[in-house]
C-alpha cells in the first residue's frame, strides 16, 4: 500500500475556511476567495474539475472599497425587456442586503462555465459575525488577506 493516500485524500477533502471581511478591500478579498473556492491552492488542482474548498465570509457589512466607489460605483440588471435596464448604487445596497456586494464581486471573479454555479453554492455570506457552520470550520482568517503570492490557507 502506498504512504501517500493519506496526503492525497487531504488534498481532496474539502476544508471550510472562515474569513472575517471586516476592514478588509471588496476587490483583494473576493480574488482570495475565488482562488480558493476554484482550488487553485491546492496541489490537484485542475480546471475541469471542482476540487474547491467551501467559504464562509462574516462581517460583510464592514467590507470597504478603495477610492471613490462608494459614492460612484452602480451596479446594473436588466429585466429581458426594452427598457427593462435598471441602475442601483453601491450604497442602496449595502444598506438592502450587504453580502450581495460580496458574492456579486466574486461570482464576476469566476470562470464563466458550468462549473460557476455548484462553486457558488459553496460559498456562504454572513452580515455579521454570527453563523451556523461553526462547527465546521478548519481554517479561520481573522486578520488582512494573505500577500498576492501566498494562498488562503
Amino acid at each position: 500500500m502506498s504512504s501517500g493516500i493519506g496526503n492525497t485524500a487531504l488534498a481532496y477533502a474539502r476544508l471550510w475556511h472562515v474569513v472575517d471581511a471586516r476592514g478588509q478591500v471588496l476587490g483583494r478579498l473576493s480574488s482570495r476567495i475565488a482562488t480558493t473556492l476554484m482550488g487553485k491552492h491546492k496541489p490537484i488542482h485542475n480546471p475541469a474539475a471542482d476540487c474547491g474548498d467551501y467559504v464562509v465570509v462574516i462581517n460583510a457589512r464592514d467590507v470597504r472599497v478603495s477610492g471613490k466607489k462608494a459614492d460612484q460605483k452602480v451596479y446594473y440588471r436588466h429585466s429581458g425587456y426594452p427598457g427593462g435596464l435598471k441602475e442601483i448604487p453601491y450604497s442602496r445596497i449595502m444598506e438592502r442586503n450587504p453580502s450581495e456586494i460580496i458574492q456579486r464581486a466574486v461570482r464576476g471573479m469566476l470562470p464563466k462555465n458550468r462549473l460557476r454555479t455548484p462553486r457558488m453554492d459553496r460559498l456562504h455570506i454572513f452580515a455579521d459575525s454570527e453563523h451556523p457552520y461553526q462547527a465546521n470550520a478548519t481554517k479561520i482568517y481573522d486578520q488582512k488577506v494573505p500577500l498576492p503570492c501566498s494562498p488562503i490557507e
